[in-house]
């Protein structure tokens, strides 16, 4: 019974959470979308389960995410010996942002 109750809340938080979601600074000055525009709606969208809605509004958040519980975990069991393992992840996950940023600028779709 108390698992249904934190489902049900977990889901009503979650359909009300896109009324509190943070406005880009970036965007309201410029007009233009930033590199992260789009990341809160896809990480609420992956909360909810659905992952094609979340890759498609945002194709990082899954990278960004494993590589700060994996970067994270790795610093606080091994130290400085994961330094090299936590660039690789941070290149990797900032050149498929860049690469995603690019394609949303110059590829022509919908809103």
């Amino acid at each position: 019974m108390p698992k249904i109750f934190l489902l049900s809340a977990f889901s009503s938080l979650l359909e009300k959470a896109g009324n509190y979601m943070l406005p880009c600074p970036i965007k309201y000055l410029t007009g233009y979308d930033c590199p992260g525009c789009g990341f809160q709606r896809s990480l609420l969208a992956l909360l909810k389960g659905d992952f094609q809605q979340s890759f498609q509004l945002y194709p990082a958040t899954v990278p960004v995410l494993l590589t700060f519980a994996i970067g994270l975990t790795a610093h606080y069991f091994w130290g400085q010996r994961s330094k090299i393992l936590i660039n690789i992840l941070f290149m990797m996950t900032g050149s498929m942002i860049m690469i995603s940023y690019l394609f949303k600028i110059f590829a022509p779709h919908i809103h």
